[in-house]
C-alpha cells in the first residue's frame, strides 16, 4: 500500500511539474501575412500573458538565405523567455533568395554570387516590412505598441534586421512601404553583418540602440568585414567602430575566438544580457555604448582573419 501511495504522490509530483511547464509554454497563432512570387509567408505569434499593451520582438531565423525555418526548436527557450518578460513574439518566413543555388547544377562567378546575395539580402529586407506592416495592421487587436516593435535575427536573419534598420535610417527605397516617421525601437543581432555595394555603411540618421552579438573567430559572417574594392559585408565590429563616432548606443557581445555559434547560444545563455538591453537601451532609454570582451578558455585559438572566399565557401561550399 505504501508503494501505491508513493507512486501516486510520485505521479502527482510529476503531473504538477508538467503542468507547470506547460503553461509557462506561450500561445501561438500562425498568420499568412504575405504571398509573393507564388510563395505563401506565414508568421507565429507567440501571445504573452501580461496583460495590457505590450512590446513585440520580430525574429528572423538563420540558414544562409538558402534554408530555415521559423519554428526551429532552437529558438523556444529565445521566444519562452520574451514572452515571460512580457513581450509578445512574432517569428516570420522570409523568402531565401539563393536556395535556387542548392537546387540546381548552378555555379555562379563570385560576381553573379555577389548579386545573388544582393537580392536575397534585399527580398528578405522586403518580407520584413511586409510582416511589420502586418503587425502593425493588428496591433490593436493584439495589445501591441507600434512604438515598441523590436526586430532580432540569427545569421541571415541577423543580416536582414541590421540591413532593414540601415535601409530605413537612410529613407531607403524598400522602406517606403512602412508608414511615415515609424521607427523600430531596437535590434538584436545574434552574428550579423550589413552587406553593401556601395562602400562602408551610410547612416542619414541613427538607427536605434542595437545589440551585437559575434564571436571573432566567425568564418560565416564576418566579424570585422569581407570586402572587394567596397562590395562585400561590414560586421559587428566595424559597425560598433561607427558607431563610436556617432554617438549611437549599443551592447557590443564578443567572444574571443568565437565561431558562428554565436548565432545561437545567447539564445539560451545570455538571456539575462538581453533583459537588461530590452529594459535599459529599448524601455529606459539609455544612451550608453557597452563592450562585453569574453574570453573562453573552452575555446581554442583560432583563426580571425578570412577574406571574401572563404565566408563563400564556408557558406556555400567551394
Amino acid at each position: 500500500m505504501r508503494h501505491n501511495m508513493n507512486k501516486t504522490i510520485l505521479t502527482l509530483i510529476i503531473s504538477i511539474i508538467f503542468l507547470g511547464t506547460a503553461a509557462a509554454a506561450p500561445h501561438k497563432t500562425t498568420y499568412l501575412y504575405a504571398e509573393k512570387d507564388g510563395e505563401k509567408l506565414y508568421l507565429d505569434h507567440y501571445h504573452s500573458s501580461v496583460k495590457g499593451e505590450r512590446g513585440c520582438v520580430v525574429f528572423l531565423f538563420g540558414g544562409a538565405f538558402v534554408g530555415g525555418v521559423r519554428d526551429n526548436e532552437a529558438y523556444n527557450d529565445y521566444f519562452e523567455f520574451l514572452t515571460r518578460e512580457g513581450w509578445d513574439v512574432v517569428s516570420i518566413d522570409y523568402r531565401l533568395g539563393l536556395k535556387p543555388m542548392t537546387q540546381s547544377d548552378m555555379q555562379p562567378t563570385l560576381r553573379e554570387t555577389i548579386g545573388l546575395l544582393y537580392n536575397a539580402v534585399n527580398i528578405a529586407v522586403e518580407d520584413l516590412y511586409s510582416a511589420t506592416l502586418f503587425i502593425l495592421d493588428n496591433a490593436d487587436r493584439w495589445s501591441i505598441d507600434p512604438e515598441k516593435i523590436v526586430i532580432s535575427g540569427s545569421s541571415a536573419g541577423a543580416i536582414t534586421v541590421l540591413q532593414a534598420e540601415n535601409e530605413l535610417c537612410n529613407h531607403g527605397e524598400l522602406a517606403t512601404v512602412l508608414p511615415e516617421g515609424f521607427r523600430y525601437a531596437g535590434v538584436i543581432s545574434f552574428a550579423g553583418a550589413i552587406f553593401s555595394v556601395s562602400g562602408e555603411p551610410q547612416w542619414a540618421e541613427k538607427p536605434a540602440p542595437i545589440m551585437f552579438f559575434h564571436g571573432n573567430s566567425d568564418q560565416q559572417v564576418p566579424y570585422k568585414k569581407a570586402t572587394l574594392l567596397g562590395v562585400g559585408f561590414y560586421g559587428s565590429n566595424y559597425l560598433v567602430s561607427q558607431f563610436n563616432k556617432l554617438d549611437v548606443p549599443y551592447w557590443f557581445y564578443m567572444v574571443k575566438y568565437g565561431t558562428h555559434d554565436l548565432a545561437v547560444t545567447p539564445m539560451r545563455n545570455n538571456l539575462a544580457h538581453i533583459r537588461e538591453f530590452l529594459k535599459s537601451f529599448v524601455l529606459a532609454g539609455e544612451h550608453s555604448q557597452r563592450t562585453t570582451e569574453v574570453s573562453d578558455t573552452a575555446f581554442p585559438k583560432r583563426p580571425t582573419s578570412f577574406d571574401v572566399k572563404d565566408y563563400i565557401s564556408a557558406n556555400y561550399g567551394n
